[in-house]
């Protein structure tokens, strides 16, 4: 309905226009929730459709958030589907930019809501913002980036209730990326369990069963760290998942459990992910230690860290209550 609508109102400004249902442009396979495009077949139709349109200063106005199987039954793309949608035919149509209209001024340094002092971060690595969506910012899905990245398709962040603001310009290579410490976002409402035995010093395919029960409860692991001394394997979930995963793992280590090979799997809850992403924390020396000692001088306990390899980001998995705390005092660190 929205589309015809939306293109009816263009028709009546003088822009012609018309609606074009997403259905016959994007093919995916039949994960009907979380649906993934079929590429070539997605670009082939796609093409087919819109530039004939375009080539006739016609606007196509296409649903988001859904595509079809091959046997024609709608799909949904999941949250944050319409991005992805615009991020599809951005690819598909080789488009100089891809435009994703939110309610902010594009990709902010913190969460407005926690931070008062949030501002626009006018420039952005895809690597960058990928690690901020990952970890809890909202305006962008994981999935929009794909396309564009693949695509080298710059992607802009701009806000519906501000047409005037630039918003955020997204790029392969962001040349403000040696600028430190970008910004600071939270996932809230997690649980970190923990895997925990003497007896698993040295134990091959202990983390292959952990992470493999893990996947059987169709969970996804936010994040994981482990002792250097291989006696405990800790991962962030969803809270509300915590029972179902512990009772899997549980299964899963009966006999080790029985042996005290491994002493108990616990979860703690509610804890957060607190992350820090910036492009020059790379080789950058202090940064972890400007972190820490900000949420040390505030009394803020980090229960565990972890650094993924592209050293764009760093996590720290802290007390629920103390999220809104944690991410103030991280934001007055930023460049």
């Amino acid at each position: 309905m929205s589309v015809r609508i939306l293109a009816a109102a263009l028709r009546e400004t003088g822009q012609p226009a018309q609606a074009v249902d997403a259905t016959k442009l994007i093919l995916t396979d039949d994960a009907y929730q979380a649906a993934t495009p079929l590429w070539q077949e997605t670009g082939l139709r796609t093409r087919r459709r819109l530039l004939p349109l375009l080539e006739e200063d016609i606007v196509p106005v296409v649903t988001g958030f859904i595509g079809a199987t091959e046997e024609g039954v709608t799909t949904t793309l999941g949250r944050g589907g319409s991005g992805f949608s615009a991020a599809v035919l951005g690819q598909a149509l080789q488009a100089r930019e891809v435009w994703i209209w939110t309610d902010v001024d594009g990709v902010m340094t913190a969460d407005p809501h926690l931070v008062s002092g949030a501002r626009t971060i006018p420039l952005l690595s895809f690597r960058e913002v990928g690690e901020l969506a990952y970890y809890g910012a909202k305006v962008l899905h994981p999935k929009t980036i794909r396309p564009c990245v693949e695509a080298d398709i710059p992607l802009r962040i701009k806000n519906t209730f501000n047409l005037g603001h630039a918003g955020t310009v997204i790029l392969r290579h962001n040349p403000a990326e040696s600028q430190g410490m970008k910004a600071v976002t939270a996932i809230p409402d997690l649980s970190l369990i923990t895997v925990e035995g003497r007896g698993m010093l040295g134990v091959p395919g202990i983390a292959a069963r952990t992470f493999g029960a893990v996947a059987k409860s169709d969970v996804s692991v936010l994040l994981i760290t482990q002792a250097s001394s291989e006696q405990s394997i800790c991962f962030a979930a969803p809270a509300g998942v915590s029972g179902d995963v512990a009772a899997a793992l549980g299964a899963e280590f009966t006999e080790e459990l029985r042996r005290r090979d491994i002493d108990r799997v616990w979860a703690l809850n509610p804890v957060s992910i607190l992350t820090v992403v910036g492009g020059g924390m790379r080789g950058t020396p202090g940064i972890a230690g400007r972190i820490f000692t900000a949420l040390g001088k505030q009394d803020i306990n980090i229960i565990a860290i972890a650094q993924g390899s592209s050293e764009c980001s760093i996590s720290m998995v802290i007390a629920g209550e103390e999220t809104g705390r944690a991410v103030r005092e991280i934001h007055s660190l930023l460049v």
